[in-house]
């Protein structure tokens, strides 16, 4: 029988919490560094990624259920508005989420947990690119 994800915390210790996540996210970084189709949002980024892997760990902590570490360290946050401002197209979204499945391939988790973690981070990733056109048309 499969895992109830998304509610309550389940979805954070499936992740393997803070530890985990932020395993996630260096790898997510890392694959951004490496994979071609990835190399027009690396560019949107800064050269030192040590606050983008920070502010997107402690975002994910909360966002699947653990603890509100993005809130506690930079206040609150509405991910598509904080990134209006950048050019996302379908492009830079499905690069984006290139980089987190690439990131999920070394990762401990359960296939079935990694598939709804794809499904759900679809959302505010399409929410970013919609976003953005807005702002930018």
């Amino acid at each position: 029988m499969s895992e109830v994800y998304g509610v309550e915390d389940a979805s954070f210790r499936a992740a393997g919490e803070y530890e985990g996540i932020k395993a996630l996210v260096d790898g997510f970084y890392d694959a951004m560094e490496i994979l071609p189709e990835a190399a027009h949002i690396r560019e949107m980024h800064p050269d030192d990624l040590t606050e983008s892997r920070d502010k997107l760990t402690r975002f994910l902590c909360g966002w699947l259920g653990g603890p509100r570490l993005y809130r506690e360290k930079y206040g609150p946050i509405a991910i598509p508005r904080a990134h209006a401002h950048l050019p996302i197209g379908e492009a830079e979204r499905d690069a984006w989420l290139a980089c987190m499945a690439e990131s999920l391939k070394t990762q401990g988790y359960s296939d079935d947990f990694k598939d709804y973690l794809m499904t759900q981070l679809f959302v505010p990733a399409e929410r970013c690119r919609i976003a953005s056109q807005v702002a930018n048309n």
